[in-house]
């Protein structure tokens, strides 16, 4: 079943052209939205979302959701893309070594269990 705001963003994300609403104030909110949660201001534009985001939060999933039974066990993370904070699945990294401040690149990839896609961030190449 499509949902025509969100999957339209992440398509973009997949494509390396993310982006997040922002309202006249320079709040940002993530689609889809007509009004901004902030300030219910019904101007929002698309602005480029960062290239990278640092890890603000994570914890190591042992006990997944159904559906993510097969990605278990798996890290969630919380990342800060500058005016917007992102929610994903970390991969290509050994769960032992993400930690907070880690750099990040959002990306698409397939869940295990459902096959949908799903948010995942990346480590950026140092």
């Amino acid at each position: 079943m499509a949902d025509a705001g969100y999957d339209d963003w992440v398509a973009a994300i997949a494509d390396g052209e993310g982006y997040y609403l922002a309202c006249p104030d320079g709040h940002g909110s993530l689609p889809p939205r007509r009004s901004c949660p902030h300030c219910a201001s019904d101007e929002l534009t698309e602005e480029p979302l960062a290239e990278t985001g640092e890890i603000v939060t994570f914890t190591e999933v042992h006990v997944p959701a159904p559906s993510f039974a097969d990605e278990a066990p798996y890290v969630t993370a919380i990342a800060s893309f500058g005016s917007v904070r992102l929610t994903g699945v970390v991969r290509d990294v050994p769960r032992s070594d993400v930690e907070l401040g880690m750099a990040v690149t959002p990306d698409v990839d397939v869940n295990a269990t459902t096959g949908e896609q799903v948010l995942v961030f990346r480590p950026v190449d140092e």
